[in-house]
């Protein structure tokens, strides 16, 4: 059955692109999509952070828009949601810390549900204990961490998106064309498809 409801979590300097244009876009795809944060309601808004690549050794970090919540987190249920959406930035990083993000996360595989990530969104993968013998791409400097979780690292253009099953990750907000168009492909499917990078 083609999933309709989707749940992001995200938190304070979220990446600004990671999280606004999946939000809105599977807004205007006809997809319901609730934004949440440990510790805020509904209404509220988190701080974005502008991850840029401008030629530097790692990218650089600007302040973004201030994203607003349109969910409560102590308020939803995952068995509620058909799908999940991690933005990268550094929310990912203390989100981890969050018992009852990780149950939210391993609540997603545990059903088989879809599941996006990207960027830093791997953080929360790797601590949910939920990449063994899973492909995932993520940012290049979250690869230990996807390995040492036992997944497959994949080592792919930062324009571009894999998808494993029910998962699909990207590297970054450049891969936002492919990494939104597999993840509506898999929220689409009536059954979930197989390995694919592309």
């Amino acid at each position: 059955m083609p999933a309709s409801k989707i749940l992001m979590i995200t938190g304070d300097f979220t990446e600004d692109y990671e999280t606004m244009v999946p939000f809105q876009t599977l807004l205007a795809c006809g997809y319901t999509v609730d934004a949440v944060c440990p510790g805020k309601k509904a209404g509220e808004t988190v701080a974005t952070a502008i991850h840029d690549f401008e030629g530097d050794q790692t990218y650089s970090e600007k302040r973004g828009h201030n994203f607003a919540l349109n969910a409560t987190f102590d308020s939803v249920r995952a068995e509620d949601y058909d799908a999940l959406v991690i933005p990268g930035g550094r929310a990912p990083e203390y989100l981890r810390l969050n018992a009852d993000v990780i149950k939210t996360v391993l609540h997603f595989f545990d059903a088989g549900k879809r599941v996006a990530a990207i960027c830093h969104g791997a953080q929360l993968l790797a601590a949910a204990g939920v990449l063994k013998g899973r492909t995932c791409s993520a940012y290049p400097a979250c690869r230990p961490e996807v390995e040492l979780a036992g997944g497959i690292y994949a080592d792919i253009s930062i324009s571009d998106a894999v998808s494993d099953g029910n998962l699909v990750t990207a590297p970054a907000w450049p891969a936002h064309p492919s990494w939104l168009r597999q993840f509506m492909a898999v929220l689409d499917a009536s059954s979930i498809p197989e390995t694919n990078a592309a």
